[in-house]
């Protein structure tokens, strides 16, 4: 898994590196190329993981049936044995947050160059996800590290969602409402902070027999 994400996003990741510092066309480019070879890697590991789901499921019918499968699947919460399950969760978390904010930020016409880092972030959040649900060592290691960073997003989102709704005239004493309702969305940042929560906790959980 590690070798399939360096292989597709490594090349793309360079050139978003080399072209930081030049035209705004240049780095536009790069940011484009990075995200297309995200969105790729992603759907082939997550074809990876609806095959590995499939798999599991058919071994549980053939040996267990239904009944063991969700005996066997409220123990492992009891136990809390949920590992892949939160992995998975918060990588379709990732990626779907990111979607909803690029639309968002595109409403704003990415006035400011900070709004691209939670879009950049959702699907390396989504990488994360599947790695951990594939391999008990990416839930350990690549999954917090992108989880925190997550976090760490959406905090600031937060901070700045709430700036901008009090530069609004009247800010919050005078205009409250008003300005709630037509400036930023005060507590989308904190879904992908919920998000990046998620994969906090699955890595500190024990993984599902």
């Amino acid at each position: 898994m590690t070798t399939i994400i360096r292989r597709s996003i490594g090349p793309a990741l360079g050139g978003l590196r080399a072209a930081r510092h030049g035209t705004p066309a240049a780095v536009a480019g790069a940011v484009t190329d990075t995200a297309s070879a995200v969105v790729d890697t992603v759907g082939s590991a997550a074809d990876a993981v609806v095959a590995n789901v499939v798999g599991k499921a058919a071994d549980l019918v053939e040996h267990g049936g239904g009944v063991a499968g969700t005996a066997r699947l409220l123990r492992d919460i009891r136990q809390g044995r949920s590992q892949r399950t939160l992995a998975g969760l918060t990588a379709a978390g990732s990626v779907i947050t990111a979607a909803e904010i690029f639309f968002e930020h595109d409403r704003s016409s990415f006035g400011n160059r900070v709004m691209w880092w939670p879009v950049m972030l959702g699907p390396v959040g989504g990488i994360a996800g599947i790695a951990g649900f594939c391999s008990p060592r990416m839930a350990t290691t690549a999954l917090p590290i992108a989880s925190l960073a997550i976090v760490a997003n959406g905090v600031q989102g937060t901070y700045l969602h709430v700036r901008g709704i009090a530069q609004k005239p009247g800010g919050f004493r005078r205009n409250a409402k008003f300005n709630i309702e037509t400036g930023p969305p005060l507590f989308a940042p904190l879904l992908m902070t919920m998000v990046g929560g998620m994969g906090l906790v699955a890595a500190l959980l024990r993984r599902e027999r």
